[in-house]
């Protein structure tokens, strides 16, 4: 079974889909500066979530690209059934296949999904082309939150920065770090557990399926890498980087 699918899989009971709450996805937009009229792309925008709740909060028009077909079709479902279908565009495909419009957009976010580029400071290289001069950018991303990372687990996670880390790489690319949104350990938990159900849920109904040891042991290495590395060592945060200078 692909990755993807086990995301299908895993996140099919949630419409957020980081460890994040309406609440503090309504703030990012707000230290973003969205207003009325201001065109938004969201890469990695997942069941369009954040983009649905921006264009309610503050009237914004925008553009949602994920990967997944599974999210991209329970995104426009989303919009359709809200009434945002002519004010928000669902893209299904890699963001980095995405052709950008002639004009550059107000402000460009990447929630969570920092991989489809290949990290942090790419994705801050991918959203600054999106954007005119003066835009913000929002950024969700791990961080370490611990100096005593387990090596082993380190390794693995080779991605992961210090939060420390992350400042010196926006500096670097050209900005600063304005406001930082928080995830509490509820977040955090909430999010995992949503996981654990959806793959549990799954196993139930598919008793017989030919990849359910797969997915069983999947759901496994999730749980524990949890509960052993990523509760104890780390953390997840929504940046608002802001033009330097």
């Amino acid at each position: 079974m692909e990755f993807l699918e086990l995301m299908a899989i895993s996140h099919r009971y949630m419409e957020l889909l980081n460890p994040s709450t309406p609440e503090k996805v309504l703030k990012l937009g707000k230290m973003l500066g969205m207003k009325e009229g201001a065109r938004v792309i969201d890469y990695g925008s997942g069941c369009g979530e954040p983009l649905a709740l921006w264009c309610k909060e503050y009237g914004i028009t925008g553009v949602g690209v994920d990967l997944s077909p599974d999210f991209c079709e329970r995104a426009v479902k989303k919009l359709s059934g809200q009434g945002l279908s002519d004010r928000i565009q669902i893209v299904c495909g890699k963001g980095a296949d995405y052709e950008l419009p002639g004009q550059p957009f107000d402000v460009a976010t990447c929630i969570g999904a920092t991989f489809v580029f290949g990290g942090y400071r790419e994705t801050v290289q991918a959203l600054k082309k999106a954007v005119h001069s003066k835009a913000r950018l929002g950024i969700g991303d791990v961080y370490w939150a611990s100096d005593t990372v387990p090596p082993g687990y380190a390794q693995r996670e080779v991605s992961a920065r210090s939060e420390t880390e992350l400042l010196r790489v926006t500096r670097e690319e050209g900005f600063e770090i304005e406001y930082v949104i928080r995830a509490s350990r509820d977040d955090w938990d909430r999010y995992y557990s949503d996981n654990w159900h959806g793959f549990l849920r799954w196993l139930e109904e598919n008793p017989s399926h030919p990849d359910r040891q797969q997915v069983l042991e999947h759901f496994h290495q999730w749980q524990d890498d949890y509960s052993r590395y990523e509760r104890p060592y780390m953390g997840w945060a929504m940046y608002v980087l802001k033009p330097g200078g």
